[in-house]
Protein backbone atom coordinates (compact mmCIF):
# COMPACT_ATOMS: atom_id res chain seq x y z
CA UNK A 1 0.00 0.00 0.00
CA UNK A 2 1.70 2.83 -1.39
CA UNK A 3 0.61 6.59 -0.27
CA UNK A 4 1.63 8.76 -3.27
CA UNK A 5 2.10 12.70 -2.70
CA UNK A 6 -1.47 13.63 -3.67
CA UNK A 7 -2.63 11.03 -1.01
CA UNK A 8 -0.15 12.00 1.65
CA UNK A 9 -1.18 16.27 1.28
CA UNK A 10 -4.65 15.41 1.43
CA UNK A 11 -4.31 13.31 4.58
CA UNK A 12 -2.16 16.30 5.71
CA UNK A 13 -4.90 19.12 4.98
CA UNK A 14 -7.80 16.74 6.35
CA UNK A 15 -5.79 16.55 9.56
CA UNK A 16 -5.28 20.24 9.60
CA UNK A 17 -9.17 21.02 9.25
CA UNK A 18 -9.31 18.55 12.10
CA UNK A 19 -6.88 20.38 14.30
CA UNK A 20 -9.07 23.14 14.10
CA UNK A 21 -11.42 21.83 16.41
CA UNK A 22 -9.18 21.58 19.11
CA UNK A 23 -10.70 22.50 22.31
CA UNK A 24 -7.63 22.63 25.78
CA UNK A 25 -6.23 24.44 28.29
CA UNK A 26 -2.81 26.01 27.30
CA UNK A 27 -0.42 27.62 29.69
CA UNK A 28 1.61 30.49 28.18
CA UNK A 29 5.62 30.51 29.06
CA UNK A 30 5.65 31.75 32.71
CA UNK A 31 8.09 35.46 31.47
CA UNK A 32 6.37 35.96 28.42
CA UNK A 33 7.81 39.96 29.60
CA UNK A 34 5.83 43.10 27.93
CA UNK A 35 6.11 44.06 24.68
CA UNK A 36 8.66 47.25 23.56
CA UNK A 37 5.17 48.19 21.74
CA UNK A 38 1.85 47.84 22.71
CA UNK A 39 -0.03 46.81 19.20
CA UNK A 40 -3.48 46.34 18.33
CA UNK A 41 -3.99 43.16 16.94
CA UNK A 42 -6.63 41.54 14.88
CA UNK A 43 -7.08 37.72 14.77
CA UNK A 44 -8.69 35.99 12.03
CA UNK A 45 -9.35 32.58 14.04
CA UNK A 46 -8.15 32.86 17.54
CA UNK A 47 -9.56 29.46 18.98
CA UNK A 48 -8.11 26.55 17.38
CA UNK A 49 -5.18 24.96 17.66
CA UNK A 50 -2.24 27.76 17.69
CA UNK A 51 -4.99 30.49 18.11
CA UNK A 52 -4.98 29.63 21.89
CA UNK A 53 -1.29 29.90 22.88
CA UNK A 54 -0.97 33.12 20.76
CA UNK A 55 -4.05 35.29 21.86
CA UNK A 56 -2.43 33.94 25.76
CA UNK A 57 0.61 35.21 24.95
CA UNK A 58 0.13 38.26 23.16
CA UNK A 59 -2.00 39.52 26.08
CA UNK A 60 0.90 38.43 28.11
CA UNK A 61 3.05 40.93 26.37
CA UNK A 62 0.64 43.46 26.65
CA UNK A 63 -1.12 43.86 23.36
CA UNK A 64 -4.71 44.20 22.73
CA UNK A 65 -6.69 42.20 20.36
CA UNK A 66 -9.45 41.72 18.58
CA UNK A 67 -10.88 38.03 17.54
CA UNK A 68 -13.08 37.30 14.40
CA UNK A 69 -14.70 34.10 13.93
CA UNK A 70 -17.87 32.20 13.47
CA UNK A 71 -17.95 31.75 17.00
CA UNK A 72 -17.98 27.86 17.09
CA UNK A 73 -15.06 26.42 18.10
CA UNK A 74 -13.96 26.90 21.53
CA UNK A 75 -16.34 30.16 22.28
CA UNK A 76 -15.38 29.97 25.79
CA UNK A 77 -12.19 31.15 25.43
CA UNK A 78 -10.93 34.91 26.26
CA UNK A 79 -14.34 36.39 27.91
CA UNK A 80 -12.68 40.01 28.15
CA UNK A 81 -11.36 39.79 24.20
CA UNK A 82 -13.18 41.89 22.23
CA UNK A 83 -15.04 39.30 19.48
CA UNK A 84 -16.57 40.24 15.90
CA UNK A 85 -18.54 37.41 14.74
CA UNK A 86 -18.61 36.39 11.34
CA UNK A 87 -17.67 33.66 8.60
CA UNK A 88 -15.08 34.00 5.75
CA UNK A 89 -17.04 31.90 3.43
CA UNK A 90 -20.32 34.15 2.94
CA UNK A 91 -20.27 37.02 5.68
CA UNK A 92 -17.63 39.24 7.22
CA UNK A 93 -19.92 42.12 7.74
CA UNK A 94 -19.11 42.67 11.17
CA UNK A 95 -15.29 43.40 9.49
CA UNK A 96 -16.03 45.27 7.24
CA UNK A 97 -18.65 47.47 9.38
CA UNK A 98 -15.35 47.98 11.86
CA UNK A 99 -13.38 49.14 9.22
CA UNK A 100 -16.39 51.76 8.00
CA UNK A 101 -16.53 53.05 11.58
CA UNK A 102 -12.98 54.14 11.58
CA UNK A 103 -11.72 50.68 13.93
CA UNK A 104 -7.62 50.43 13.18
CA UNK A 105 -5.56 48.00 13.71
CA UNK A 106 -1.56 47.72 13.95
CA UNK A 107 -1.49 43.88 12.71
CA UNK A 108 -3.54 41.14 11.21
CA UNK A 109 -3.12 37.55 11.75
CA UNK A 110 -4.78 35.10 9.17
CA UNK A 111 -4.75 31.44 11.11
CA UNK A 112 -7.80 30.11 9.26
CA UNK A 113 -7.73 30.73 5.19
CA UNK A 114 -7.19 27.85 2.85
CA UNK A 115 -9.52 29.57 -0.24
CA UNK A 116 -7.80 32.12 -1.80
CA UNK A 117 -11.05 34.28 -1.87
CA UNK A 118 -11.26 34.33 1.88
CA UNK A 119 -7.60 36.13 2.03
CA UNK A 120 -8.09 38.68 -0.72
CA UNK A 121 -11.37 39.93 0.80
CA UNK A 122 -10.58 39.79 4.17
CA UNK A 123 -7.28 41.39 3.80
CA UNK A 124 -8.73 43.52 0.98
CA UNK A 125 -11.56 44.70 3.69
CA UNK A 126 -8.60 45.65 6.31
CA UNK A 127 -6.10 46.43 3.51
CA UNK A 128 -6.26 50.47 4.34
CA UNK A 129 -6.98 49.81 8.47
CA UNK A 130 -3.85 47.73 9.08
CA UNK A 131 -0.47 47.80 8.79
CA UNK A 132 1.10 44.72 8.93
CA UNK A 133 -0.29 41.25 7.78
CA UNK A 134 0.70 37.68 8.58
CA UNK A 135 -0.61 34.52 6.67
CA UNK A 136 -0.46 31.07 7.53
CA UNK A 137 0.41 29.31 5.05
CA UNK A 138 1.45 25.65 4.62
CA UNK A 139 4.89 23.45 4.07
CA UNK A 140 2.46 21.93 1.69
CA UNK A 141 2.24 25.26 -0.58
CA UNK A 142 5.85 23.38 -2.38
CA UNK A 143 5.57 22.21 -5.76
CA UNK A 144 7.46 18.97 -4.32
CA UNK A 145 9.18 17.72 -1.59
CA UNK A 146 11.89 15.71 -3.10
CA UNK A 147 15.38 17.97 -1.97
CA UNK A 148 16.42 17.81 1.32
CA UNK A 149 17.30 20.98 3.22
CA UNK A 150 15.02 23.33 0.70
CA UNK A 151 14.57 26.78 1.68
CA UNK A 152 11.74 29.18 1.15
CA UNK A 153 12.90 30.14 -2.45
CA UNK A 154 11.46 26.37 -3.36
CA UNK A 155 9.07 26.60 -5.81
CA UNK A 156 5.35 26.41 -4.53
CA UNK A 157 2.76 24.02 -6.62
CA UNK A 158 0.04 26.23 -9.07
CA UNK A 159 -3.40 25.63 -9.84
CA UNK A 160 -5.31 27.17 -12.74
CA UNK A 161 -7.78 29.77 -12.70
CA UNK A 162 -10.35 27.32 -14.16
CA UNK A 163 -9.54 24.36 -11.04
CA UNK A 164 -9.39 27.54 -8.60
CA UNK A 165 -12.53 28.36 -9.34
CA UNK A 166 -14.25 24.76 -9.24
CA UNK A 167 -12.95 24.71 -6.04
CA UNK A 168 -14.42 28.16 -4.80
CA UNK A 169 -17.65 26.74 -5.75
CA UNK A 170 -17.45 23.26 -4.81
CA UNK A 171 -15.35 23.69 -1.83
CA UNK A 172 -13.38 20.44 -2.67
CA UNK A 173 -10.41 20.50 -1.13
CA UNK A 174 -8.03 17.66 -1.68
CA UNK A 175 -4.50 16.55 -1.44
CA UNK A 176 -3.92 17.52 -4.79
CA UNK A 177 -4.95 21.68 -4.45
CA UNK A 178 -4.39 21.79 -0.89
CA UNK A 179 -0.98 22.84 -1.54
CA UNK A 180 -1.17 25.67 -4.53
CA UNK A 181 -4.56 26.52 -2.94
CA UNK A 182 -2.21 27.59 0.08
CA UNK A 183 0.49 29.13 -2.49
CA UNK A 184 -2.41 31.09 -3.81
CA UNK A 185 -3.66 32.15 -0.76
CA UNK A 186 -0.20 33.89 0.32
CA UNK A 187 -0.28 35.29 -3.36
CA UNK A 188 -3.37 37.77 -2.19
CA UNK A 189 -1.76 38.24 1.27
CA UNK A 190 1.11 39.85 -0.48
CA UNK A 191 -0.95 41.56 -3.11
CA UNK A 192 -3.70 43.63 -0.30
CA UNK A 193 -0.60 44.26 2.15
CA UNK A 194 3.05 44.81 -0.40
CA UNK A 195 6.41 44.76 1.17
CA UNK A 196 4.04 44.53 4.36
CA UNK A 197 3.09 40.77 4.68
CA UNK A 198 4.61 38.08 6.63
CA UNK A 199 3.90 34.42 5.48
CA UNK A 200 4.38 31.35 7.67
CA UNK A 201 4.66 28.05 6.09
CA UNK A 202 4.19 25.81 9.14
CA UNK A 203 4.46 21.78 8.93
CA UNK A 204 3.22 19.28 11.02
CA UNK A 205 1.82 21.40 13.88
CA UNK A 206 1.43 18.90 17.44
CA UNK A 207 1.03 19.82 20.70
CA UNK A 208 -1.87 20.10 23.26
CA UNK A 209 -5.43 20.37 21.60
CA UNK A 210 -4.14 18.58 18.42
CA UNK A 211 -7.26 17.01 17.33
CA UNK A 212 -5.65 15.00 14.63
CA UNK A 213 -3.84 12.83 17.31
CA UNK A 214 -1.00 12.64 14.35
CA UNK A 215 1.70 13.04 16.93
CA UNK A 216 -0.24 12.24 20.58
CA UNK A 217 -0.05 8.46 18.91
CA UNK A 218 3.47 8.30 19.79
CA UNK A 219 3.10 9.78 23.51
CA UNK A 220 0.10 7.76 23.95
CA UNK A 221 1.70 4.64 22.79
CA UNK A 222 5.04 5.02 24.36
CA UNK A 223 3.19 5.68 28.26
CA UNK A 224 1.15 2.71 27.56
CA UNK A 225 4.89 0.73 27.65
CA UNK A 226 5.84 -3.05 26.02
CA UNK A 227 7.25 -3.53 22.87
CA UNK A 228 6.26 -0.39 20.93
CA UNK A 229 6.84 -1.08 17.14
CA UNK A 230 8.89 2.46 15.36
CA UNK A 231 8.86 2.84 11.43
CA UNK A 232 11.95 2.32 8.90
CA UNK A 233 15.31 3.33 10.12
CA UNK A 234 16.28 4.99 13.29
CA UNK A 235 18.01 7.75 11.44
CA UNK A 236 15.06 8.64 9.49
CA UNK A 237 14.27 12.25 9.85
CA UNK A 238 11.38 14.20 11.02
CA UNK A 239 9.87 17.63 11.92
CA UNK A 240 7.13 18.89 13.94
CA UNK A 241 6.33 22.48 15.78
CA UNK A 242 5.09 22.29 19.48
CA UNK A 243 1.97 24.69 18.63
CA UNK A 244 2.91 26.68 21.38
CA UNK A 245 6.09 27.51 20.09
CA UNK A 246 4.59 28.71 16.52
CA UNK A 247 1.80 30.90 18.20
CA UNK A 248 3.70 32.36 20.29
CA UNK A 249 6.77 33.29 17.89
CA UNK A 250 3.67 34.51 15.60
CA UNK A 251 4.02 37.45 18.20
CA UNK A 252 7.25 38.10 18.44
CA UNK A 253 7.08 38.16 14.14
CA UNK A 254 4.77 41.30 14.31
CA UNK A 255 6.50 42.78 17.11
CA UNK A 256 9.83 42.93 15.45
CA UNK A 257 7.88 43.52 11.98
CA UNK A 258 9.85 40.75 10.30
CA UNK A 259 8.60 40.87 6.89
CA UNK A 260 9.07 37.95 4.63
CA UNK A 261 9.03 34.38 4.33
CA UNK A 262 9.40 31.38 6.79
CA UNK A 263 9.30 28.35 7.08
CA UNK A 264 7.64 27.29 10.42
CA UNK A 265 8.69 23.77 11.75
CA UNK A 266 11.03 22.23 14.00
CA UNK A 267 13.14 20.84 16.28
CA UNK A 268 16.18 23.47 16.04
CA UNK A 269 18.96 20.87 15.62
CA UNK A 270 17.95 18.02 12.67
CA UNK A 271 15.97 15.37 14.50
CA UNK A 272 15.27 11.78 13.47
CA UNK A 273 12.33 9.23 14.34
CA UNK A 274 14.57 7.44 17.02
CA UNK A 275 15.49 10.71 18.67
CA UNK A 276 11.66 11.59 18.83
CA UNK A 277 10.63 8.43 20.16
CA UNK A 278 13.71 7.89 23.25
CA UNK A 279 13.61 11.81 23.89
CA UNK A 280 9.20 10.60 24.74
CA UNK A 281 10.78 7.85 26.01
CA UNK A 282 13.19 9.76 28.87
CA UNK A 283 9.83 11.11 29.41
CA UNK A 284 8.44 8.13 31.21
CA UNK A 285 9.04 5.49 33.96
CA UNK A 286 7.61 2.03 32.18
CA UNK A 287 8.90 -1.29 30.82
CA UNK A 288 9.50 -0.20 27.22
CA UNK A 289 11.57 -1.58 24.19
CA UNK A 290 11.16 -0.54 20.57
CA UNK A 291 11.76 -3.12 17.32
CA UNK A 292 11.93 -1.35 14.09
CA UNK A 293 10.50 -2.52 11.15
CA UNK A 294 11.70 -1.57 7.82
CA UNK A 295 9.15 0.67 5.40
CA UNK A 296 9.40 -2.28 3.03
CA UNK A 297 7.52 -4.64 5.35
CA UNK A 298 5.69 -1.96 6.93
CA UNK A 299 3.91 -1.70 3.10
CA UNK A 300 3.13 -4.81 2.71
CA UNK A 301 1.50 -5.57 5.90
CA UNK A 302 -0.61 -2.24 4.58
CA UNK A 303 0.94 -0.01 7.55
CA UNK A 304 0.74 3.63 6.21
CA UNK A 305 2.91 6.29 6.86
CA UNK A 306 1.64 9.55 8.07
CA UNK A 307 -1.60 8.22 9.32
CA UNK A 308 -0.89 4.91 11.20
CA UNK A 309 3.01 5.62 11.83
CA UNK A 310 2.36 9.57 12.75
CA UNK A 311 4.59 11.62 11.98
CA UNK A 312 7.05 9.08 10.00
CA UNK A 313 7.57 9.28 6.11
CA UNK A 314 10.08 7.33 4.54
CA UNK A 315 12.97 9.69 3.44
CA UNK A 316 12.74 8.57 -0.50
CA UNK A 317 12.02 9.55 -3.92
CA UNK A 318 9.02 12.47 -3.81
CA UNK A 319 9.13 12.22 -0.13
CA UNK A 320 13.70 13.07 0.33
CA UNK A 321 13.04 15.93 2.03
CA UNK A 322 9.57 16.23 3.56
CA UNK A 323 10.73 16.20 6.46
CA UNK A 324 13.98 18.56 6.40
CA UNK A 325 12.92 21.65 5.18
CA UNK A 326 15.29 24.41 6.07
CA UNK A 327 14.36 26.51 9.17
CA UNK A 328 17.46 28.86 9.08
CA UNK A 329 15.45 31.77 7.98
CA UNK A 330 13.06 31.41 11.30
CA UNK A 331 15.95 30.74 13.34
CA UNK A 332 17.61 34.33 12.51
CA UNK A 333 13.75 35.70 13.33
CA UNK A 334 13.60 34.26 16.51
CA UNK A 335 12.37 31.32 16.23
CA UNK A 336 12.17 28.57 19.74
CA UNK A 337 11.22 25.48 20.71
CA UNK A 338 10.46 24.14 23.83
CA UNK A 339 11.94 20.94 24.91
CA UNK A 340 10.54 17.41 23.59
CA UNK A 341 9.42 15.99 26.99
CA UNK A 342 7.79 19.58 27.35
CA UNK A 343 5.76 18.28 24.41
CA UNK A 344 5.03 15.04 25.34
CA UNK A 345 3.56 15.58 28.55
CA UNK A 346 1.51 18.67 27.57
CA UNK A 347 -0.06 16.36 25.09
CA UNK A 348 -0.38 13.50 27.52
CA UNK A 349 -1.57 15.67 30.02
CA UNK A 350 -4.64 17.11 27.26
CA UNK A 351 -5.43 13.75 26.73
CA UNK A 352 -6.12 12.50 29.73
CA UNK A 353 -8.31 15.09 29.99
CA UNK A 354 -11.02 14.45 27.27
CA UNK A 355 -13.88 12.31 27.90
CA UNK A 356 -13.23 8.15 27.88
CA UNK A 357 -14.99 7.76 24.46
CA UNK A 358 -13.11 10.31 22.34
CA UNK A 359 -9.85 8.72 24.02
CA UNK A 360 -11.54 5.52 22.73
CA UNK A 361 -11.60 6.65 19.26
CA UNK A 362 -8.13 7.55 18.38
CA UNK A 363 -8.08 9.87 15.02
CA UNK A 364 -4.57 8.71 13.94
CA UNK A 365 -2.26 5.88 14.64
CA UNK A 366 -1.94 2.28 14.63
CA UNK A 367 -4.60 0.22 16.17
CA UNK A 368 -2.88 -2.23 18.72
CA UNK A 369 -4.23 -5.23 17.69
CA UNK A 370 -2.85 -3.97 14.11
CA UNK A 371 0.30 -3.64 15.91
CA UNK A 372 0.79 -6.64 17.75
CA UNK A 373 -0.05 -8.51 14.29
CA UNK A 374 2.55 -6.64 12.39
CA UNK A 375 5.05 -7.29 15.10
CA UNK A 376 4.33 -11.35 15.34
CA UNK A 377 4.89 -11.25 11.83
CA UNK A 378 8.28 -9.46 12.11
CA UNK A 379 9.59 -11.76 14.86
CA UNK A 380 8.26 -14.62 12.66
CA UNK A 381 10.01 -13.37 9.52
CA UNK A 382 13.21 -13.71 11.62
CA UNK A 383 12.89 -17.09 13.41
CA UNK A 384 12.05 -18.34 9.62
CA UNK A 385 15.71 -16.55 8.23
CA UNK A 386 17.50 -18.43 11.28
Amino acid sequence: MTTNRREFVQLTAIAAGAAGLAAAARTTKAHAGEAPEKLKILVLGGTGLIGPPMVEYALARGHELTLFNRGKTNAHLFPDVEKLKGDRNDDISSLTNAVADGRKWDVVIDNTASLPRWVSESAGAVADAADLYLYTSSISAYADSSTPGADETAAVGQISAEDEAKVLTTKDITGENYGPLKARCEEEARKAFPDKAIVVRPGLIVGPGDYSDRFSYWPIRIFRGGEVMAPGTPDDPVQFIDCRDLGEWYIRLVEAKAIGTYNGVGPRSPMSIAGMLYGIRAAVDNEISFTWVDADFLEKHEVAPWMHMTVWVPPVGEYAGFSSSSIQRALDAGLTFRPLADTAKATMDWWNSLPEDRRAKPRAGLPAEKEAEVLAAWHARGDAED
